[in-house]
């Protein structure tokens, strides 16, 4: 008998399932709003027991406790009951949203909202989780890893979902106590132990986590100057207009940006007690934090011999150099994209799950996509907005920016600043490569596509 199926919503923009009667005010992932979500079935997770009289069940084996890893986990699972699934999870702490970082930083949620799943859904779903422990090397061909506990894990199928580490560039005095990264739960309880109103944070990085991150220091009283290497904030995710509007918006929350600004060395002895510029100034900080981007984690996958360059080289499959061992998430490169996102992550760990378990699944690409949580103002941007042969319709107002960008008709890039509700239709809009060549000379602006998408997002 299928179990009994509850309420729940499911966010179209980033694929988040929220259960209740009611949608959330906004996304816990992704921070899009009760607007972007619509109503699905999800099936209460069943006690997945071993089939009787099951022989030589498949052994699948995923590294890396992060999104991907779960998802492929979870995956394999449904897809194979009879499987022994062991799931390494290198951090002491149960698998968790590593996105809501920031949110348990700003103090809107607290860190009993951060786990993937309870505890007990583990031992329900019989996938063997081992927190704390870590793979120290990997001998494909006798199908091996060696574990952080001194225990051999063998495996028929793996996953390798082993994530990314905080990037720290080189500068000279990076190794000081006070300069760190926030990229792990304790990486984060290093800096909550820290805050007090008046305490001087430089912030190195404009990106979405450096925004974030100064964001929800300033709320609590930190005196922050946020560094940005770029002309203009998001680069990748912002044309300059938006960057510039964004900017605005950075500084009416007190916190002080520098764009253009490249750092020379931290200064200080023993511990950290500013940031020397290259054009000369020196930023007093009795903390630094540095969100300077990812860097895969390849040491295991370089040792063991599998093909690497940015990432875990895949294919469609997510399969890696070796037949039995797959790749997902943001160790994982695919047709020369390392994604870094966790959409992605989640949906390729499922696939990764999946093929691993005997399906078969291809991963085609993803439209990038982001969107910024923590500011209290929504900034949402996907795909090729800055295509050079698009025809772009593009509009700023006190507050807002609008860019749309079109090749043959098809969306193929989009900006919102401070214009929510479009976030789920924009992204079907290019992932379906809806054609709008009929309604186009028809709308002229950017405000009037706009107002077309809302009433016609399908």
């Amino acid at each position: 008998m299928s179990p009994t199926p509850v309420k729940a919503w499911r966010c179209e923009v980033c694929g988040y399932i929220h259960e209740g009667p009611e949608p959330p005010a906004e996304c816990l992932v992704c921070g899009a709003p009760a607007s972007e979500f619509t109503p699905c079935e999800q099936p209460l997770p069943p006690l997945v027991p071993a089939p009787a009289g099951a022989v030589a069940a498949p052994r699948i084996v995923v590294l890396g406790g992060g999104i991907a890893g779960v998802a492929a986990a979870e995956a394999a699972r449904q897809a194979a009951p009879a499987a022994e699934i062991t799931l390494l999870d290198g951090e002491a702490e149960l698998p968790y949203w590593r996105l809501n970082l920031t949110r348990l930083l700003d103090g809107e949620i607290q860190e009993d909202a951060l786990p993937l799943h309870p505890a007990g859904w583990y031992e329900q779903q019989r996938i063997r989780l081992l927190p704390g422990v870590t793979a120290t090397a990997l001998a494909p061909e006798r199908h091996e890893i060696a574990c952080s506990n001194g225990d051999t894990v063998l495996f028929d199928k793996l996953v390798l979902a082993v994530g990314a580490q905080a990037f720290l560039p080189p500068w000279p005095g990076v190794q000081l106590a006070g300069v760190q990264a926030l990229r792990t739960l304790a990486d984060t309880r290093a800096v909550l132990d820290q805050l007090r109103p008046g305490l001087r944070c430089v912030c190195i990085g404009g990106g979405i986590l450096g925004l974030e991150t100064a964001g929800a220091l300033a709320k609590h009283g930190v005196h922050v100057d946020l560094l940005a290497g770029d002309g203009w904030l998001m680069p990748r995710q912002l044309t300059q207009a938006g960057g510039e509007l964004l900017a605005r918006h950075v500084a009416a929350l007190g916190i002080h940006l520098h764009t253009g600004a490249k750092v020379r060395a931290i200064a200080g002895t023993g511990r950290a007690t500013g940031v020397q510029l290259e054009d000369g100034r020196e930023l007093p900080a009795d903390i630094v934090l540095v969100t300077a981007g990812i860097r895969a984690n390849l040491a295991l996958a370089t040792a063991a011999g599998l093909h690497t360059r940015q990432g875990v080289l895949v294919d469609e499959w997510l399969t890696t150099s070796h037949p039995d061992i797959y790749a997902a998430g943001d160790c994982a490169e695919h047709q020369q994209v390392v994604y870094g996102l966790w959409p992605v992550a989640n949906f390729q760990g499922t696939l990764a799950g999946l093929n691993a378990a005997g399906q078969r699944s291809a991963f085609g690409g993803l439209p990038r996509s982001n969107v910024l949580k923590v500011l209290g103002l929504h900034v949402f941007s996907i795909g090729d907005f800055a295509a050079p042969a698009a025809q772009v319709l593009e509009q700023q107002s006190e507050g807002q920016y609008l860019r749309f960008a079109f090749m043959e008709g098809r969306l193929c890039g989009a900006i919102l600043i401070g214009r929510a509700g479009l976030d789920a239709a924009l992204k079907g809009a290019i992932e379906h490569r809806r054609d709008f060549s009929t309604a186009l000379p028809q709308l002229p602006t950017a405000a009037a596509f706009a107002a077309y998408l809302a009433k016609h997002p399908a």
